[in-house]
């Protein structure tokens, strides 16, 4: 890849202090680059550090060996050029979809009226017209990350990074979500990060799929997963499915490597 990297990772390897028990190295020399608008997806076997990686090219921890710059800066802690969508919508309970989105735009001082348009445009966007004033438990797990993803969006960050955020709503939701998802950044270009260890998952919604190894995390290969993302036939194309059964063996080989360095 050229040196227009947005995010560069350079041999970054993380240890895990916990309280008690013994240190656990998360991630081993791990080196990745990914460009402007370009949609990488991180899979592998649990426990394999993918989120641990999300999180420390978020911010939320420190980078102690090796490095992570954007934009050819250090990464320092959170920042609001990066915006994070959780597993479990991480939503106020006591806000309203429209408050929920506002928050981040009242922390950035933005001026009322401009903060109420844009909150109702990214209500439109991500199809929740007519549920600005419902609160998260009035909402299905589709529409709750709808606001997430929404809230996340709103903020207007350069990256956005996802960790499972489909992970927990049923099949035909998560379905549903993936198509919205690459609608909405189709519309919005931006960087993406995605972890999930959903194989399909990975390879319809990213242009790459970085494949992960068993605990301490390293990147065993990239494999490149354009296609069509618009063709309504695409889960029964050929080279679909080829490439899904191609990274779910590579995959496999890790998860039983997991198993096995397991303590039972």
């Amino acid at each position: 890849m050229s040196d227009s990297a947005q995010i560069v990772i350079d041999r970054v390897s993380h240890l895990y202090r916990p309280p008690r028990g013994r240190e656990v190295l998360a991630l081993e020399d791990v080196s990745l680059r990914v460009t402007s608008r370009e949609f990488v997806a991180l899979l592998g076997p649990s426990g394999c550090g993918k989120s641990t990686l999300l999180y420390l090219i978020g911010g939320f921890f420190p980078t102690e060996i090796g490095s992570i710059l954007i934009d050819g800066q250090p990464v320092g802690g959170p920042g609001p050029d990066r915006g994070i969508v959780f597993q479990h919508f991480a939503l106020f309970p006591w806000k309203t979809v429209r408050g929920n989105i506002l928050y981040g735009l009242e922390r950035q001082g933005m001026e009322r009226g401009e903060r109420e348009k844009r909150v109702q445009d990214f209500i439109e966007l991500v199809g929740l017209a007519g549920f600005e004033d419902s609160y998260p438990s009035q909402l299905s797990g589709g529409m709750k990350q709808r606001t997430a993803i929404a809230r996340t969006l709103a903020i207007d960050p350069k990256i956005l990074l996802m960790d499972e955020p489909f992970g927990a709503l049923d099949a035909q939701t998560r379905h549903l979500m993936q198509s919205e998802l690459l609608s909405i950044w189709q519309r919005t270009p931006k960087t993406v990060i995605f972890v999930t260890h959903d194989v399909q998952e990975a390879v319809y919604l990213a242009d790459r799929v970085a494949v992960m190894s068993a605990r301490p995390g390293r990147i065993k290969t990239i494999v490149d997963t354009k296609f069509d993302k618009n063709d309504p036939n695409i889960f029964k194309a050929k080279a679909f499915v080829d490439k899904v059964d191609e990274i779910w063996n590579l995959v496999r080989v890790e998860a039983i490597k997991a198993q096995e360095t397991r303590p039972s």
